[in-house]
């Protein structure tokens, strides 16, 4: 879990002051092995849901277009509906936090399609409903 360095002042009598201008980042309250099970468990979901090889979901090279798009869902929907951040999903995905936006962005614009929306919201039902009794869904 990346953590934002923080000035302290020790006062005259030892106590740790922090600077008001200093802001602390919000950290999720999920921790780096948690997140990576969390989308080792949404690539296992979108691989099935999709008929695609989690294998290939894994590879840390390029797939193909249908594969890519896979895996670009279920960076949304871990995104959108468990709420991990970018830079979490991208560490779960073993991509890069700019390649988890792009996806983001990519399948908000193609749920304009009825038939496409369907699909990603169905996705996210079966997402929410897996993780709901570890407390993660939204």
């Amino acid at each position: 879990m990346q953590s934002t360095a923080v000035a302290k002042i020790q006062s005259e009598e030892g106590e740790e002051i922090i600077p008001a201008s200093t802001s602390v980042r919000k950290l999720s309250p999920v921790n780096d092995e948690r997140i990576a099970d969390i989308c080792e468990c949404v690539m296992d979901i979108v691989a099935a849901l999709f008929n695609v090889s989690g294998k290939e979901l894994r590879r840390p090279d390029r797939s193909s277009t249908s594969v890519a798009r896979v895996r670009q869902i279920g960076m949304y929907v871990a995104h959108v509906t468990l709420g991990l951040n970018m830079t979490e999903i991208g560490r779960g995905f073993g991509r890069d936090r700019t390649t988890v936006q792009h996806a983001c962005h990519l399948i908000e614009d193609l749920r304009d399609d009825e038939d496409f929306d369907r699909i990603v919201h169905m996705t996210e039902q079966v997402t929410a409903a897996a993780f709901r009794h570890r407390g993660i869904a939204r």
